[in-house]
């Protein structure tokens, strides 16, 4: 099967208008991500999909190849799904684009497993550590059956004890690497517009429930570092140094 990585990147994000040209480390975010999809992929197999000439001239810049997207579009994964319309692959990765942490073979497995189970969607999860609050509903919280089937996933903290007895507890967040087949897409796409939960929630997985589709996680091989709002820039930049101290 022939596989791609498409990275959505919106400008005017809510939290954080801007983020995709955020510069990390004197570079910016989106290209980060870019560069390590390449790793995976290869790069004439990265697309940005954008709705912003600022982020597309910017990509080009690096040899990056560009996809236009409506502007309305109203989740990333609407704008993944719209460029995959344009492209012959059998296979779509969804990275997104405020991931500048993420670990190419992390990619790859996500392929390789929708490969394995191809009835269902596939995404992916860390372990929150201990450094992270799980009451911060930036972090979207996973909650899986044993065989690592999604059962739910919320800003709010699940599981919960009723004898609050909380010790015990390892909290799993979502980490935005999503695995796909075109016609996947395609439905969730002409759905046209976020369903019940997905509004509530602000996440947009949760969409592919109204298709009675099974969502296949995994755990990724190292903790992930989303970049949520302007002061997770210097978190990211701590952790990029450890591996970089000459940058």
């Amino acid at each position: 099967m022939r596989s791609c990585v498409i990275i959505p990147a919106r400008f005017k994000s809510t939290r954080f208008p801007g983020k995709p040209l955020a510069k990390i480390l004197k570079k910016e975010m989106i290209i980060w991500v870019a560069e390590l999809s390449a790793i995976a992929v290869g790069k004439a197999n990265v697309y940005i999909a954008t709705d912003d000439f600022k982020i597309s001239d910017k990509v080009k810049e690096y040899g990056f190849n560009s996809i236009m997207t409506d502007s309305e579009l109203i989740t990333g994964t609407d704008r993944v799904a719209q460029a995959a319309l344009s492209l012959d692959y059998d296979l779509f990765v969804n990275v997104q684009g405020d991931e500048p942490l993420i670990d190419p073979d992390d990619i790859l497995k996500s392929i390789k497993l929708k490969k394995e189970f191809p009835s269902h969607i596939i995404n992916s999860f860390c372990f929150i550590n201990e450094h992270e609050d799980p009451s911060n509903k930036n972090i979207p919280k996973v909650i899986t059956s044993e065989n690592n089937d999604l059962i739910y996933i919320s800003r709010a903290i699940i599981p919960n004890s009723k004898n609050n007895n909380m010790e015990n507890i390892r909290y799993k967040k979502q980490v935005c690497i999503y695995s796909y087949f075109k016609e996947e897409l395609i439905e969730f796409l002409e759905f046209g517009r976020k369903s019940y939960l997905e509004n509530i929630e602000d996440i947009e997985i949760l969409r592919f429930f109204e298709f009675n589709k099974k969502i296949k996680m995994f755990e990724t091989k190292k903790s992930s570092l989303a970049v949520d709002v302007p002061s997770d820039i210097e978190k990211v930049e701590k952790e990029l140094n450890k591996k970089t101290p000459d940058k």
